[in-house]
């Protein structure tokens, strides 16, 4: 898929995703209060593609003024990231790609100031393509993993859990991109996407991308991902992440560790798709990651009508953490590893 993140003169042009499946529309920024805004309402969603919009909404923040001189720039710069970083808290993409903006800000201080936005521009481009290389590299090397699998057997089930797609990534995609990859090599017979409450990514998004691509598909509700394992409908599942923390675990979109438990009792190889950027080697485990609780509208409201009585007392965090010995192996640019260890 084209046209997800780009970036035209002074203004960033994000695919607005919560328009999706039904409206395909477009919102223009053109700051980078805009686009910490545009992060924090999920216009754009996805640890590498958040990533790749907060580095552009960073280039943005240093045309938002006139600066004297770098000292002048570097202080307002300053606070344009901490309002980028601030937008989610949980994707390490976008701590790790502000902090690339941040260190080509400042290892050139003494170039005029319409350089180092130059050099900004061309940090945020290089951060976009080199997210869409890592994830061509994750797809063959996650192929390769999945003919290993269905070695003499038939084509395989995949089950993925919310959106790990091109939406998701600026590009080709990370658990969704191991799939495509692999369906090309004739590996795929169908794929079950979980709908993903309460946002409703997998239900919205996958689907979109799976039918786009024409691969074969079906929707299941979140509750129904053991029932095909214990039918041994599954073959394998592969999921995207969010952080990863130097242990081995992972953050990704709350229901993942159900379905990462239900795979381990029916002996379903687990995998996590993710670049190098996604793993956070100065977070201890995945009790040190912080989670993201959203708005308790996601939960009581769809469609704009209220589903339960009023009244009624919820709790919405994000995402979840999937313990690193649930997980079969990391699928990344690098390879497929069993242990964190092995990328440092």
């Amino acid at each position: 898929m084209d046209n997800i993140i780009n970036f035209k003169g002074l203004k960033l042009v994000l695919l607005d995703q919560r328009k999706l499946p039904f409206k395909i529309a477009y919102k223009e920024l053109k700051d980078s209060s805009q686009t910490a805004e545009a992060i924090k309402k999920m216009v754009v969603r996805g640890a590498p593609a958040i990533g790749i919009t907060a580095a552009y909404g960073y280039y943005l923040g240093s045309m938002e003024k006139e600066f004297k001189d770098f000292k002048s720039l570097k202080i307002y710069m300053e606070r344009v990231g901490e309002k980028l970083l601030s937008s989610r808290p949980t994707a390490v993409n976008l701590k790790w790609a502000l902090n690339l903006m941040g260190k080509t800000l400042k290892e050139n201080p003494g170039l005029p100031v319409d350089k180092i936005r130059d050099n900004l521009l061309e940090r945020a481009e290089y951060i976009k393509e080199s997210e869409l290389a890592a994830n061509k590299k994750i797809g063959e090397y996650g192929a390769s993993e999945f003919e290993k699998i269905s070695a003499g057997k038939n084509k395989l089930k995949v089950l993925t859990h919310c959106n790990a797609g091109a939406l998701a990534t600026g590009g080709w995609g990370t658990a969704l991109g191991v799939i495509r990859s692999a369906f090309n090599r004739g590996l795929v017979k169908e794929v079950y996407a979980d709908e993903t409450r309460p946002r409703m990514q997998g239900a919205k998004l996958t689907c979109f991308e799976l039918k786009e691509e024409g691969i074969p598909y079906k929707l299941i509700t979140d509750g129904m991902a053991g029932y095909f394992m214990s039918r041994g409908e599954i073959d394998t599942v592969v999921v995207g992440a969010d952080r990863i923390a130097l242990n081995g675990d992972v953050a990704n979109k709350i229901g993942t560790s159900m379905v990462a438990i239900a795979a381990d009792y029916y002996n379903v190889p687990f995998y996590v798709a993710a670049p190098v950027s996604t793993f956070d080697f100065n977070c201890p485990t995945g009790g040190d990651i912080v989670i993201e609780e959203r708005s308790h509208e996601e939960v009581l409201v769809i469609n704009k009508k209220k589903i339960s009585p009023e009244g009624t007392k919820t709790s919405n965090p994000a995402f979840d953490i999937t313990k690193k010995s649930l997980i079969k192996g990391y699928i990344t640019e690098k390879g497929v590893v069993k242990s964190t260890y092995e990328l440092q």
